[in-house]
């Protein structure tokens, strides 16, 4: 006896769909799997067997074969397993064949056969869609298919579970949609009044979220490079539909959820500098996202900038150029998505003292040199701001009041995202940081004083055809915070101020 039935594998962030056929023939007991499946799959036959035996049904003496298709594409990990139990009580007989090949099973199956969760619930839900058709689930993975709209999700807590309520003898109601479009309360338990001082790098802060910017502070220990980069998150907006959909889907395939149906506030992603390449952009022997792509619509903040491996941080020059990481397999290549703000951090040199009034630094100017040099001039080209973030002095410190709140920058911060919008939605684009050259004629309209204060720094301090386009952009965006359509001397001014190591200040 035949039975079919449907399950689905992810590669990227894409879902495919897999074929379970489950043929029950004569010959010598046995349970065949075959359709390229890794050592996960074939252990399925084991976990398989027992779920069965100890959700009190039978398994016959008979010659199993379950065949996966399509056989090119290889198969991974234990969600076939519900899929594969409910095909063989079909072919054997213990279940309506019709009734199982009317839904779509994904599972891992424990030997007691309870229904463990699964990585990329939402991936798959997003797959069927169109398809309007009834998708059996883990029950810890229910909230997170049912945030999409047109399928019926049904949670099952095991293989028994699962089996009744397609006999018929169990009623399992269908998981409530989440309320995808429910906005959530900005209570963050951070604050940029929390910082003492460093007025001039929260300006660049708010510049930088405003117009989508990249960000490199730089000063010497304790100056709060750390704890402002923390704080950017409190004055961002927060993430559409989309993007939260586009968002959890990520997490979702990197298993990263923890329970939560739809991720509503943007991702802050800090790795560690001792992160590989792989860990960092993505990829590996199975394709997974990396930080980059978890940082997705949200920040990635790579403290202590120089102590990266050279390699790694070079990895980052596509993501931050397209805003998506390209991974290529023999038979086949994927993209992850990769749109972040790039916050960095790092001392001036390798003391950590060099701008620092306080404190003597004991680093050579060759040292400087060599410790600057380990971030390379094409990579800096993409980081729009370089902030200097000084020590703060004593009296700073304990002074009582208090600057200004995360949520009155977060106002300016939407006010000038409005007038992005409005301009850029006819070039496709959705912030400054994205306009491309041949938009900036159109998109940065100057004064006559303008156009000659940046022809004059230009020529000065020798700035690359990059950084030129890095100054009107960030220009743009102060005109947008302030309100106003044509970019001002005083505007070119504050973003010239803000590409210091294009003009080597330091050293």
């Amino acid at each position: 006896m035949l039975s079919r039935t449907t399950s689905y594998t992810t590669f990227g962030l894409d879902a495919l769909p897999v074929d379970v056929e489950v043929d029950a023939g004569r010959g010598l007991p046995a349970l065949t799997i075959v359709g390229l499946p890794d050592q996960a799959v074939k252990e399925a036959r084991e976990r398989v067997r027992s779920a069965i035996l100890n959700s009190q049904y039978q398994l016959p003496s008979q010659r199993f074969t379950i065949n996966l298709a399509p056989a090119d594409l290889k198969k991974e990990g234990g969600m076939f397993d519900l899929a594969i139990a409910l095909g063989i009580l079909a072919a054997s007989g213990q279940l309506d064949p019709e009734q199982v090949a009317s839904v779509v099973a994904i599972g891992e199956l424990a030997l007691d056969g309870s229904v463990r969760p699964i990585h990329g619930a939402l991936p798959i839900a997003l797959a069927l869609r169109k398809g309007r058709r009834r998708l059996l689930v883990p029950s810890h993975n229910a909230p997170e298919a049912a945030v999409v709209d047109g399928i019926e999700v049904i949670g099952v807590p095991s293989l028994r579970a699962a089996a009744e309520f397609l006999a018929g003898s169990r009623m399992i109601l269908p998981q409530q949609p989440y309320a995808a479009s429910a906005r959530t309360e900005h209570c963050p338990d951070m604050d940029f009044s929390d910082i003492k001082g460093q007025a001039h790098a929260k300006r660049a802060l708010e510049i930088a979220v405003a117009g989508r910017h990249h960000v490199l502070l730089v000063g010497p220990p304790g100056a709060g490079k750390t704890m402002l980069a923390q704080r950017i998150p409190t004055i961002q907006p927060e993430l559409t539909l989309d993007e939260a959909l586009e968002t959890t889907k990520i997490h979702s395939i990197a298993g990263l959820l923890d329970g939560t149906p739809l991720i509503r506030q943007r991702p802050f992603r800090a790795p560690h500098h001792t992160s590989s390449a792989i860990a960092l952009v993505g990829g590996g022997s199975i394709p997974k996202p990396g930080e980059a792509s978890l940082a997705h619509h949200g920040v990635l903040f790579l403290d202590e900038l120089p102590e990266f491996h050279r390699d790694v941080l070079e990895s980052l020059r596509e993501p931050l150029e397209s805003g998506a990481v390209h991974i290529a397999r023999a038979k086949r290549s994927l993209v992850f998505p990769a749109r972040f703000m790039l916050v960095a951090a790092m001392n001036p040199c390798p003391c950590g003292y060099l701008t620092d009034p306080r404190r003597r630094c004991r680093c050579s100017s060759t040292k400087v040199q060599a410790y600057l040099a380990k971030i390379s001039g094409p990579l800096l080209d993409r980081i729009d701001l370089h902030v200097e973030v000084p020590a703060v002095p004593f009296e700073t410190l304990t002074q009582t009041t208090n600057g200004e709140t995360s949520m009155q920058i977060r106002t300016r911060v939407l006010k000038a995202k409005v007038r992005q919008r409005r301009r850029l939605e006819p070039l496709g684009l959705r912030s400054n940081a994205q306009l491309r050259h041949r938009d900036l004629a159109q998109a940065c309209p100057m004064t006559v004083e303008a156009a000659r204060l940046l022809r004059s720094a230009m020529q000065e301090f020798h700035l690359s055809a990059r950084s030129y386009d890095k100054i009107l952009k960030i220009s743009r965006t102060l005109t947008d915070l302030a309100e106003q359509g044509t970019i001002q001397s005083n505007h070119i001014a504050e973003a010239i101020q803000y590409r210091s190591l294009d003009r080597q200040l330091w050293v």
